[in-house]
């Protein structure tokens, strides 16, 4: 199974601050929006990450990210030349599949929950048709909603609904197995010239396909394409790093605890901030006891 991160898009619900920086970029606190999603493919144990961006913003993201090899990865680098849909980040990176299962974040999505992870694998074990993660919100209007039967079973997606046929909606974040390339190549532009995701969805569905998992109480989605959005993930973020003395989205953490560098390779990693509160953090870890929820992932 492989990963996909899209942070393309013009982002323009956030100008003027993203006329000469993609949204994907902006700190959300104390790290780059990207390392968000990014981390969320990485607590599901993916190591071989597509970043799809535009032409401008693809070079930027490989200064920030290089090849994934500092934290035990593989990351490699497409252009979407223009935005054509979310949809269309699997023709973009159908070499990348090469017929493989994929999982896709949206870049400017954030997820926090104990839960989370084994959410991912229980997905990704699966590996047949299509997972989705539908969150429950205060304005489904807003957002693709699952409409389920009475058995509770999902019978559509509909789009920005004026009466919303339930609160679950669609969040960034899917797993596809290996037909979502060929499913896509069958997809046209919608009235609004994209490749909607959510067509791409309703295939899975109408073959029976399509498993909902719905996040659990205590789990967060944020979207932070918004300013208002953007400032409410920095404050959440904030509230928990301060409350909890952890770092939400350390990919440098993530992979120590995972087995994929060594203590040697995070004294190093930690060595490249010799100040400020992010080196400190991971030099912290360190010195920790294998214990309790300290305990390194084998």
């Amino acid at each position: 199974m492989k990963g996909i991160v899209l942070a393309g898009g013009q982002g323009t619900r956030l100008h003027p601050v993203t006329r000469v920086l993609c949204k994907q970029l902006l700190p959300v606190y104390d790290k780059p929006m990207i390392y968000y999603p990014l981390t969320t493919l990485m607590l599901a144990g993916l190591r071989d990450v597509l970043v799809i961006s535009t032409p401008e913003d693809t070079p930027r993201f490989e200064a920030l990210l290089g090849d994934g090899d500092r934290w035990g990865m593989r990351l490699r680098y497409a252009v979407q030349d223009a935005p054509r849909g979310l949809a269309d980040a699997f023709r973009v990176g159908a070499e990348f599949l090469d017929g493989d299962g994929c999982t896709m974040v949206l870049g400017d999505n954030l997820f926090f929950g104990a839960d989370l992870s084994a959410l991912l694998c229980e997905a990704l074990a699966a590996n047949t048709g299509a997972t989705i993660f539908a969150s429950q919100v205060r304005d489904p209007e807003r957002f693709g909603v699952i409409e389920f039967d009475a058995a509770d079973n999902p019978v559509a997606i509909v789009e920005k609904p004026a009466v919303a046929p339930s609160r679950y909606a669609v969040t960034g974040l899917y797993v596809y197995d290996g037909n979502v390339t060929r499913y896509a190549a069958d997809l046209r532009p919608s009235a609004r010239g994209e490749l909607e995701i959510s067509e791409l969805n309703q295939r899975y569905l109408d073959e029976r396909a399509l498993t909902v998992c719905r996040l659990p109480r205590g789990m967060a989605w944020l979207d932070a394409g918004t300013h208002d959005s953007l400032l409410e993930a920095a404050q959440f973020v904030q509230t928990i790093e301060h409350r909890q003395a952890i770092k939400i989205a350390c990919p440098e953490e993530i992979s120590w605890r995972a087995g994929w560098i060594d203590d040697d390779r995070l004294r190093g990693l930690a060595d490249a901030y010799p100040k400020g509160a992010y080196g400190d953090y991971l030099r912290a870890l360190l010195h920790e006891t294998p214990s309790g929820e300290g305990d390194r992932a084998s």
